[in-house]
């Protein structure tokens, strides 16, 4: 049986000189001579200037010297065997569906052992070596290591190859660029990409639209609203005109929070409501748990609350969560909601109940949600008639909160504890909130410290 058409290349891709260290270390190992190894195939000479990394065998010649040396031509080339190859690449395998469904330290610990047993591995292996970096890379994003992905994710990336994998890794850089606060780079690395996909087969992909749909929002959180809600509508109407339903979907995602947080609740709920509509019928679940709860949440904020739609949504949001194995931070983050069900029905002490436990969780994982469940807390107080239990759950959120620094995230909630504390009579403290709610928006004031004495 000759040498399959894989192995060909990898061996027209392994170092020379590396190969030759494998052959000599065989030959040593089962204690044969060079001349025992070259048989009638060639002679000793060029046996010895294979092994110093000066020649490179051919297929055949490689795969006689391997039956000499009671190797494999595998092991020679890759430094592995076939089978030891394939449970490489079934681990990978393991990784990329334990990424798929969330298990972000699952993906990263079996990403990082293929990469420990490919270390020393031959560069003809450095697909399957790249594999592995891209599962770390996203692994490390998922599980909260954003600085890390970010470093992971630029090495990926720093070479264009305009294949699934490395437009992937421009999507998740953006967007870490863009959780990090670093909007400008985020656009850039969005922008950079585009314009390496403009001419190949990837233009008019599913990823495409999906990287046009992340750099929108890094314009957003930049305040150029208008440009990303326009990038917004041309992904939807190119995603309809390729009948792509899973770009279409995020899309209209996209939209939702784009109109959310400009203030237009109703757009934003009818457009999660397309989205949720197209996600029903495809096989994403972890993304589908992620915009019913988000949708759940519009319903609750929507003039009058949706309560029972939105509380049907953010339960089967939670059940579909735990199935895909989601993230403790999106699991309190739905039960949150849920306890905000609790609260607009009167259920005053399962509310009470679900906002303690989560603040508590939520302390270090996630300050800010932990800050929003000290709000809650509050305000179930204050509905019990304790103002004083109240005012404390609210400074408590405030110094939760500060913990965070300004942010674009914190300022909504800043605003609401402004209008909370001066609800049990706080104003000092409201005051202070009301300002950093306009710090964490970027606003300062435009009067001068040498003014003031003026007014």
């Amino acid at each position: 049986m000759g040498v399959d058409l894989e192995l060909r290349a990898a061996l027209k891709a392994v170092d020379a000189a590396e190969l030759g260290r494998r052959v000599k270390a065989a030959r040593l190992a089962k204690q044969l001579t060079q001349a025992e190894v070259a048989g009638e195939s060639v002679s000793v000479a060029y046996v010895s200037r294979i092994e110093s990394g000066l020649r490179r065998p051919d297929p055949e010649l490689l795969e006689a010297m391997a039956s000499r040396l009671g190797a494999t031509p595998e092991a020679l080339v890759l430094g592995i065997t076939r089978d030891e190859a394939g449970e490489l690449r079934l681990e990978l395998d393991y990784a990329e569906l334990a990424l798929a469904t969330g298990d972000g330290h699952g993906a990263l610990a079996r990403s990082r052992a293929v990469l420990d047993t490919l270390s020393a591995g031959s560069e003809a292996l450095a697909p399957l070596t790249r594999r592995a970096r891209y599962v770390e890379a996203h692994a490390l994003e998922t599980t909260g290591a954003v600085e890390n992905a970010i470093l992971k994710l630029e090495s990926f990336t720093a070479t264009p190859s305009n294949d699934l994998p490395w437009l992937r890794s421009c999507i998740g850089l953006c967007r870490c660029y863009r959780e990090t606060g670093d909007l400008a780079r985020s656009v850039a690395t969005g922008e950079r990409a585009l314009e390496a996909l403009a001419a190949s087969a990837l233009a008019d992909s599913t990823d495409a639209i999906k990287l046009n749909l992340t750099l929108a929002m890094a314009y957003f959180e930049q305040g150029d609203v208008a440009y990303a809600i326009r990038i917004c509508l041309r992904s939807i109407d190119r995603a309809e005109q390729l009948r792509l339903p899973q770009a279409l979907a995020a899309a209209y995602w996209n939209a939702s929070i784009f109109q959310s947080k400009s203030g237009s609740l109703h757009d934003a709920i009818e457009l999660a409501r397309k989205a949720l509509f197209i996600f029903e019928q495809g096989e994403d679940a972890r993304n589908l748990a992620r915009l019913r709860a988000q949708l759940g949440v519009l319903q609750l904020r929507a003039t009058p609350p949706e309560i029972t739609e939105a509380e049907e949504n953010l339960t089967r949001a939670a059940q579909e969560m735990a199935w895909t194995s989601a993230s403790p931070t999106d699991l309190a983050r739905t039960d949150l909601s849920l306890a905000r069900v609790a609260y607009l029905k009167g259920h005053l002490e399962a509310a009470l109940t679900a906002t303690t436990h989560i603040a508590d969780q939520m302390n270090d994982a996630a300050p800010l949600l932990a800050a929003e469940a000290h709000a809650l807390t509050g305000q179930v107080q204050a509905r019990q008639g304790d103002t004083v239990a109240a005012a404390k759950s609210y400074h408590q959120a405030v110094l939760t909160l500060t913990a965070c620094g300004a942010d674009r995230g914190a300022a909504q909630l800043w605003f609401d504890l402004g209008a909370l504390l001066d609800q049990v009579g706080d104003t000092e403290a409201a005051r202070d909130a009301y300002l950093r709610a306009a710090a964490s928006t970027g606003l300062t004031s435009r009067v001068s410290a040498s003014h003031m004495a003026d007014l």
